[in-house]
């Protein structure tokens, strides 16, 4: 089994996420997807919605089948993606995990802790995004990394890591950082 696993605080979850999902589950070769709705990120200063409220509008927006919405990073006590991956991938050996991410997430993607090993103990489907092409071609990350990319038109399924896809998808704008601003989702929480 090939999952894809789409992290992020979800906050809120919007159609960009649904549509970056659903292209990921036919163009890559993935047999589910799980959506790793974190207890909050490291990255950023200002803390998300209740886990609770988030997991709530990840249900009402992203209804599919081969899709699981999940507080996995919560109940593992788990922050960081790469402790994230070690443990699911301990815990389900069997299964070939996919990290999915938005290009505009590549960009910054050096940041993150770890960024080496995640690319280097799971494949990398990155979706495009708004404005995040080009910086997210020439980012750290995937500079690092260029020799392990494949061709876009490519599925991962049944490739092994160091290995990474740019994806490019319809566009979909919708922002979680709009949404909040224009006062969409729980505004005034700082």
């Amino acid at each position: 089994m090939v999952i894809g696993l789409l992290g992020g605080s979800f906050d809120p979850a919007h159609e960009g996420h649904v549509l970056i999902t659903r292209e990921a589950l036919k163009r890559l070769g993935l047999d589910q997807v799980w959506w790793l709705v974190t207890p909050g990120n490291p990255l950023k200063a200002r803390q998300p919605a209740p886990l609770a409220d988030r997991m709530a509008r990840a249900r009402a927006v992203m209804r599919h089948p081969r899709v699981k919405i999940t507080a996995l990073e919560d109940s593992m006590k788990t922050r960081a993606t790469a402790d994230t991956i070690d443990k699911l991938r301990a815990l389900y050996p069997g299964v070939t995990f996919v990290w999915l991410m938005g290009a505009d997430n590549l960009v910054q993607f050096h940041r993150w802790g770890r960024w080496r090993d995640i690319l280097r103990a799971v494949a990398v489907g990155v979706l495009a995004r708004p404005g995040a092409g080009v910086q997210a071609r020439l980012s750290v990350a995937a500079r690092a990394f260029r020799v392990n990319q494949v061709d876009r038109g490519e599925t991962l399924r049944g490739r092994k890591a160091p290995v990474w896809a740019f994806v490019n998808l319809p566009m979909n704008d919708a922002s979680s950082s709009e949404i909040r601003a224009r006062g969409g989702w729980m505004s005034g929480r700082g």
